[in-house]
């Protein structure tokens, strides 16, 4: 059986916004990986950014910063 881990996981509104971030994550470095939205998240679309949690305010900011609207941002073990 895999091991859960925590994550932070942006949900967005739109798969534009999904890539957006994800786009902004690698040209800063930021660890992390686009994912299919969880099934305790619910989505306007079907893509979720899943970090570290020690991110979180990082890509509150970032995100906020870049005119990237995120949905919600939720502390999940995945």
């Amino acid at each position: 059986m895999r091991r859960r881990i925590p994550r932070c996981v942006v949900s967005f509104h739109t798969t534009a916004g999904a890539m957006a971030a994800e786009r902004l994550c690698r040209r800063e470095g930021l660890e992390g990986k686009l994912i299919s939205v969880p099934r305790s998240v619910t989505s306007d679309c079907g893509l979720a950014w899943s970090a570290p949690p020690e991110l979180r305010e990082i890509l509150e900011r970032r995100f906020r910063e870049a005119g990237i609207e995120a949905a919600g941002f939720h502390a999940l073990t995945l």
